[in-house]
């Protein structure tokens, strides 16, 4: 019966994977493609999708914690709103991220998807990102090349008496309050366009997005994760990260090179894998059956480059800020953390600003 429950929820994400890779193809929904919009064009429209998807996403955590369905609290994967703000790691990760997901043409979410459309330009990108998380997670890279750095310049907020950094706690308003006021202020500004209101499919890809995270948070945060953990705690087979989670995939990448060095050992496919998996069956099942399917390569070897160069970066700046445009930008916002806002912001910011300096580049070699 225990034994059930664990597949029960590694089924469910990846069912929940592949609504979101087929609706992320369908609807063109691109956190990468969000920024270059807003950049070069002028045109919010996918950035307010992005932030339509947070305020959903939002909205359900609010909904779950009040209702005592779910309990974020501190010990979450990733620890979102732990009491230690590791104030660079978000920084220095998210622009890291944010250069490297325009380098390699999409972020975490964005390659998945473009994989279940037949591009295997980011394929290799997986791969090359997948080897970088790896190295982040399961060796001593990060130790080795940030841990002190990190370590000297982590504040500990439960020295001024805070237990956790969600900005409810920290303004006094409390989670339930703040997340309200945060979900209408981007109500607001998602819906007071008139083109954004028009573009079905910015605002479906937003609200499918966000629900998709709202799965995550209930299905290992309510009952049904406190069986999981209970089987993750006795069974003989122990399947990893069981912490209540929702959806990331930078370090699912690491995860899933961890698995393919030992593809026998089942117990190493968990949430995470799981969750990429689908999106990239949902996306190529959409692609399929709306004739969209096409193979991609490199044009030439600068193009590999940008893209391997853009991996890495992806790969290092993705664990080093514990999550992506979707794990932090979504799913750790919806938690109201301040580390996952900076992380937001700052991957923003790298990706505007390797845009813009493609284009000085560009206006200069003509």
């Amino acid at each position: 019966m225990e034994f059930n429950i664990h597949l029960q929820i590694l089924g469910i994400v990846f069912a929940t994977g592949i609504i979101m890779g087929a609706v992320a193809n369908k609807t063109n929904f691109c956190t990468m493609g969000a920024v270059s919009d807003w950049v070069n064009m002028g045109d919010a429209g996918r950035l307010r999708s992005w932030f339509l998807a947070i305020a959903v996403a939002t909205l359900g955590v609010v909904a779950l914690e009040a209702a005592g369905t779910v309990t974020i609290g501190t010990s979450t994967f990733p620890p979102y709103r732990t009491s230690n703000l590791a104030w660079l790691r978000y920084v220095l990760g998210g622009l890291m991220f944010g250069v490297g997901m325009t380098l390699a043409s999409g972020c975490g979410n964005k390659t998945l998807v473009r994989i279940g459309g037949g591009n295997l330009k980011s394929l290799v990108v997986l791969a090359i990102a997948s080897a970088c998380a790896y190295a982040m997670l399961w060796t001593n890279f990060y130790d080795s090349v940030f841990g002190s750095l990190m370590s000297a310049t982590t504040i500990d907020l439960a020295s001024v008496g805070k237990t956790s950094q969600a900005l409810g706690e920290l303004s006094g308003i409390g989670n339930t309050a703040f997340g309200i006021a945060l979900v209408a202020a981007v109500f607001v500004f998602a819906f007071s366009s008139r083109d954004f209101r028009g573009n079905f499919d910015n605002i479906l890809g937003g609200v499918v997005i966000g629900i998709t995270v709202i799965i995550g948070w209930y299905i290992t945060g309510s009952e049904m994760g406190l069986a999981w953990k209970e089987f993750a705690d006795f069974a003989d087979v122990k399947p990893l990260r069981v912490e209540t989670q929702s959806l990331t995939f930078i370090s699912p990448m690491g995860d899933l090179a961890r698995y393919v060095m030992n593809p026998a050992d089942t117990s190493l496919i968990n949430f995470g894998i799981m969750a990429l998996s689908g999106v990239i069956v949902g996306s190529f099942l959409y692609s399929v059956v709306s004739g969209r399917f096409r193979i991609e390569w490199f044009v030439n070897l600068g193009d590999f480059a940008n893209h391997a160069v853009g991996a890495v970066l992806m790969g290092i700046g993705g664990v080093l800020s514990m999550g992506c445009t979707i794990g932090q930008a979504v799913t750790g916002v919806s938690t109201l953390a301040l580390g996952s806002v900076l992380t937001l912001v700052f991957i923003i910011a790298g990706a505007a600003g390797m845009m813009k300096f493609q284009y000085w580049r560009m206006m200069n070699e003509t």
